[in-house]
């Protein structure tokens, strides 16, 4: 199958749509910021039929959108809060996702709540209380069951079957309960971004937006640093983290979220993923997430950040001590720092609501996660907070705002209902004369991706021994997936930087592929 009319993004592209929006006419809406949240608003714009530019300094998902833990939240940990709200958005998003936009990105994920000693009963009452409130959730959302299985408590042969790495004295069993997991953030918002842009509108990474106005933006192409400026009718500031600064009034609270990458053998066999209760805290776990590539995360953190924010945030030794920590509370044997092959931090961009005067700044983990849409003074569109979870509402929210706020020719959002470049029903998927893994990551265009290794067998070859990423995935991500150079493809479209040693191992291969195919790329 091949890729939907249009929604190829390549350097050739890149390069025609730029020329076209700083010297064409005025457009429609300027989105800033190409994470989950900007390209989920070019594509809600763009399926309105707005004509629409989105720019990123860098590239899709540069930011926090590649950093999270790629869990599609049902909003459990809202409800026990109290956000209904929060937590009813979060269930029904997550339904959208699953079985409607993304069902070959996001599949269910089973979690094993471990009872051991350091969990009372009380606390183990409370925990099973909660799951059986979040499938309540699910049913208010109209998930369906045959999507999300339901909870129930787990014996300890069970327990041990699924995760045998945990520790045996003192297990009484386990709470088993269901999530929403991404096979990959970064995949998601390629996936919106070649969405957006198979209904017209243009993506433009390494454009750095300069300077900000309600009708457009001074930039600056970050490959030859021409500038020039791109005329809108209306502009959507979705920089994440960065949104502060470049508009006035908007105050952001960065939080940081730390994950740990483990070798598989680190933990043993894993069928489900872990929570595991941070002593002290009554509603915050450690997860422990397996993946489809054999790795294994642990995370994550909730520290603030203060002062300049960084393109990309390293993880401190404090946090990784902290999450091997509690990881080892639960293990038989215990993973030690040397384990560790990777680790990333994310920053989640949070809306600081510490009231002006107070003497203590809101703890970040007591801020909200709900999404704020705000509007400066000259007219530009601010979309702040929230999760990767509510992106599409998010989304929706500012492409609404900007349409009453200049009049745009648009009707309601569609996205609720419109699948992403590659989805398809289960059994279709279920189908495809292609590997499960091509299918989990590319959908129905994995039997084009693997059909790139029949007209040349070199590219069913490895990029790194024992990677299962081939050179036929480097080549459909510099043809159709935006790729423009070696860190695009190794650190957002395949996510082999995750490991340091992977990813050097890896470059020169990568490197040379780019030099075949892409002869014009730009080395880093």
């Amino acid at each position: 199958m091949t890729p939907l009319s249009g929604s190829s993004l390549s350097a050739a592209r890149r390069a025609r749509d730029l020329t076209d929006s700083v010297h064409g006419d005025t457009v429609d809406l300027l989105v800033v910021g190409l994470g989950v949240t900007g390209a989920g608003a070019a594509l809600d714009a763009a399926a309105r039929g707005l004509r629409v530019v989105a720019v990123d300094a860098h590239d899709l998902a540069f930011g926090t959108s590649r950093f999270s833990s790629k869990l599609v939240h049902g909003g459990l940990r809202y409800l026990a809060s109290g956000r209904l709200d929060v937590a009813h958005e979060s269930a029904v998003e997550r339904g959208i996702l699953m079985e409607r936009t993304a069902p070959h990105l996001v599949h269910a994920q089973p979690f094993v709540l471990p009872l051991t000693p350091l969990v009372s009963r009380g606390q183990a009452a409370l925990a099973r209380a909660g799951f059986h409130a979040g499938d309540t959730l699910r049913l208010a959302a109209r998930t369906a069951r045959a999507t999300l299985p339901a909870p129930r408590r787990l014996s300890v042969v069970e327990t041990r079957h699924l995760a045998p790495a945990l520790r045996l004295d003192g297990l009484r069993g386990g709470l088993l309960s269901w999530d929403g997991r991404l096979t990959d953030d970064a995949r998601l918002v390629t996936a919106l971004a070649r969405t957006a842009a198979g209904h017209g509108a243009r993506v433009l990474t390494h454009v750095r937006a300069l300077e900000l106005t309600a009708t457009g933006a001074r930039v600056r192409d970050e490959l030859t640093g021409e500038e020039g400026e791109i005329r809108a009718r209306a502009v959507i500031n979705a920089a994440g983290v960065w949104a502060g600064g470049l508009v006035d009034g908007v105050r952001i609270r960065p939080s940081r979220g730390t994950h740990l990458v483990l070798r598989p053998e680190s933990l043993g066999p894993l069928t489900a993923g872990l929570h595991i209760p941070v002593p002290g805290e009554t509603n915050r776990f450690v997860l422990v997430l397996p993946q489809d590539d054999g790795r294994v995360y642990v995370g994550l953190t909730d520290e603030p950040v203060d002062g300049d924010i960084p393109e990309v945030t390293e993880p401190p030794e404090t946090d990784i001590g902290f999450l091997l920590d509690v990881l080892c509370s639960v293990l038989h044997v215990p993973v030690r720092r040397d384990d560790v092959v990777g680790a990333f931090a994310g920053l989640r961009p949070l809306l600081d609501t510490t009231p002006e005067g107070a003497d203590t700044p809101l703890r970040t983990a007591d801020i909200s996660r709900r999404h704020a849409v705000l509007t400066s003074s000259e007219g530009v569109v601010t979309v702040v907070g929230g999760k990767l979870t509510t992106y599409r509402r998010m989304a929706e929210d500012a492409v609404d705002e900007a349409v009453r706020l200049r009049g745009l020719p648009a009707g309601p959002s569609r996205t609720a209902s419109l699948p992403l470049v590659g989805a398809a029903a289960p059994h279709v998927l279920a189908g495809l004369p292609a590997p499960r893994r091509l299918v989990r990551r590319y959908g129905t265009e994995a039997p084009a991706v693997g059909a790139l290794t029949e007209r040349d067998p070199r590219l069913a070859e490895p990029v790194l021994p024992g990677c299962p990423v081939t050179a036929a995935e480097v080549l459909w991500a510099v043809r159709h997936e935006g790729a423009l150079d070696e860190e695009d493809v190794l650190d957002r479209r395949t996510r082999i930087g995750l490991v340091p040693a992977d990813r050097t191992a890896a470059l020169d291969s990568v490197r040379a592929l780019l030099a075949e195919h892409l002869p014009h790329s730009r080395p880093v």
